[in-house]
């Protein structure tokens, strides 16, 4: 519901988009976490609607009837060039650190994957599906604290 954007990774100024959009996000993750004129995103996930599983008869309850717990694991990438691994990527593995006499270029030797997993639940209030995740993010093999999501809509 409110997105937080990431300038960790900064969006390449020597590039021309044709069409410019923001992919869905990769949960545990702030938009922006990769860039790039192509991208690549899956997400798996399993629903199960607790009330309506676990009762004995149908439930008259549209509400009780499609709450739902989620268990999910979302991978995915974004990269200027013709693969993820593409030099035109540097842009997400360097950095400059400027001080008052000195200018380092650092190699962060970042992955071009990151992944993301977590638990939440789903339920259906006036007419609309509300999503609340719980998710970690892993970048570089390196697990990132949790975050709460709230969104809202079906899709992953």
């Amino acid at each position: 519901i409110t997105p937080t954007f990431s300038e960790d990774v900064p969006v390449r100024q020597d590039r021309s988009f044709a069409f410019q959009t923001i992919a869905p996000n990769l949960r545990g993750f702030d938009h922006n976490v990769r860039n790039g004129q192509s991208y690549l995103l899956g997400s798996a996930e399993a629903r199960i609607p607790i009330f309506k599983y676990f009762s004995r008869s149908e439930l008259k309850s549209k509400f009780l009837r499609n709450i739902q717990l989620t268990g999910f694991f979302d991978i995915g990438s974004a990269w200027y060039g013709l693969t993820p691994n593409s030099e035109l990527n540097d842009i997400i593995n360097t950095t400059t650190i400027t001080g008052p006499n000195i200018s380092v270029l650092v190699d962060l030797d970042r992955d071009p994957f990151v992944y993301g997993y977590g638990f939440g639940a789903r339920i259906l209030l006036l007419g609309h599906f509300i999503r609340a995740d719980y998710a970690w993010g892993v970048e570089s093999g390196i697990v990132q604290s949790p975050r709460f999501t709230l969104s809202l809509g079906t899709e992953f």
